[in-house]
């Protein structure tokens, strides 16, 4: 809704329905109604009444079907209180936002539940076997045992130092 007129009749729209549903309709079907949004059409001939009800499904389609039913009352207000040339057309939708919200809540808080599980389990973790499986001491073998003299230096490598030079 890049047009400016079209954002502030959508907002009077929703203000005026708003207030009519408080009044009430005389519907019984009617529950729990609240207009979420509107939106207008560049050239104001058409608008989407975005709505949610609070209860289950059968009271969600009985408003539905009540707020149908009231179209025309609540598109006659609207052109009485709006003043425009042309009343808007009114279109009812049930706004899913709520319900996908709700939904997307659940699961990022099962994700931080689960996280919080592993770094639970994590923190009291050990290894399974040694520390470092591929790590092995260095072993020496007899010969090179024998090499090596009471200073702890190599005979091999003394003597190969003193040909070199």
């Amino acid at each position: 809704m890049s047009n400016p007129r079209a954002g502030k009749v959508a907002e009077r729209i929703q203000q005026i329905i708003a207030r009519r549903l408080e009044k009430g309709l005389r519907d019984p079907r009617l529950g729990f109604v609240t207009i979420t949004d509107v939106r207008v059409t560049g050239d104001l001939q058409h608008a989407s009444v975005f709505y949610t009800v609070y209860g289950d499904e059968q009271e969600q389609a009985d408003s539905g079907a009540a707020l149908r039913a009231a179209t025309g009352l609540l598109r006659s207000e609207v052109g009485k209180q709006l003043g425009t040339r042309l009343t808007p057309t009114l279109e009812f939708i049930h706004d899913e936002l709520p319900e996908s919200a709700q939904h997307l809540t659940e699961l990022l808080d099962e994700a931080k539940r689960r996280d919080e599980e592993a770094a639970a389990l994590a923190a009291n973790a050990q290894y399974a076997g040694e520390a470092d499986p591929y790590v092995k001491p260095r072993e020496l073998d007899a010969e090179a045992d024998a090499e090596i003299d009471a200073d702890g230096l190599d005979e091999a490598e003394l003597r190969e130092d003193e040909t070199r030079d």
